[in-house]
């Protein structure tokens, strides 16, 4: 498997309002976790195919409440600083949270696309950035799954892929729901988004077995809430957050086991 690569999700971020967009936005946290969005970036220049023109971005974790969605956002985020040309997708077609966080109108998104719906690509350009495109989620299916795995999927990806250096999909939980296996075959490869202290092993290894069973490439893991550490960073050491993780398998067996708090 592929090197783990570890970033944090500050608590309770899920609104994009001036009050809470500090906690959410990669260019308005604090050094050690921009760092660590930048570090993310250029890991999975490491990790993604050489030469593929627009690498689709798989962003799962196993349960609710782990920061997928925030990890999807500011992924997508850095990724246009940097002067590529990026479209986020919301494709957490049960409970979607892309527009609520970046205070978006959810009118038009995927599921109108995919039902021959969709507006001008030009109506989810972000203005924060030229490059920088955000797609939500639609109108709420009754077949999520289905829809996720449809050839029309696959054609949709496959259009955008023209247009975009990359796309990045925010997707449900794998443990929860089939909705991230469903487009095993239309993804580049997956991150995994894992929260300390939050999820349990037995759930994080079940999450990876599904990954497998259902050969999505792994490209890494994110873990966000990272207890605060002290020392490394020199005079940047009261920053510290988290630290840099090899296989994931070895780790997934010496991390502690612990309740899932927070939300399910």
């Amino acid at each position: 498997m592929r090197d783990m690569m570890k970033t944090k999700q500050k608590k309770h971020s899920t609104s994009f309002s001036a009050a809470e967009n500090g906690k959410t936005l990669h260019k308005n946290l604090d050094f050690t976790a921009t760092e660590q969005y930048k570090l993310l970036r250029t890991n999975l220049g490491f990790t993604l195919p050489a030469g593929e023109k627009c690498p689709v971005i798989g962003v799962t974790s196993s349960i609710r409440g782990e920061g997928k969605s925030t990890t999807s956002i500011n992924l997508s985020y850095v990724l246009a600083e940097k002067g590529s040309k990026v479209l986020l997708i919301d494709g957490d077609l049960r409970l979607p949270s892309v527009a609520k966080k970046m205070e978006l109108d959810q009118k038009k998104g995927l599921t109108d696309f995919l039902m021959g719906q969709g507006g001008n690509l030009e109506d989810f350009r972000s203005p924060l950035l030229e490059n920088w495109y955000i797609m939500t989620s639609g109108t709420i299916p009754p077949n999520p799954s289905e829809l996720l795995g449809s050839s029309r999927m696959n054609a949709l990806l496959t259009e955008f892929r023209k247009t975009f250096d990359y796309i990045v999909l925010d997707l449900p939980p794998v443990n929860l729901v089939s909705d991230a296996m469903s487009v095993a075959g239309y993804i580049t490869g997956m991150v995994v988004v894992a929260r300390e202290e939050y999820i349990e092993k037995k759930d994080l290894k079940a999450c990876f077995r599904q990954l497998e069973l259902s050969n999505v490439k792994i490209l890494g893991c994110v873990m966000t809430c990272a207890k605060r550490k002290s020392g490394s960073y020199g005079k940047y050491g009261k920053y510290k957050r988290y630290k840099y993780y090899g296989h994931y398998g070895h780790d997934a067996e010496s991390q502690k086991e612990s309740g899932k708090g927070g939300k399910p």
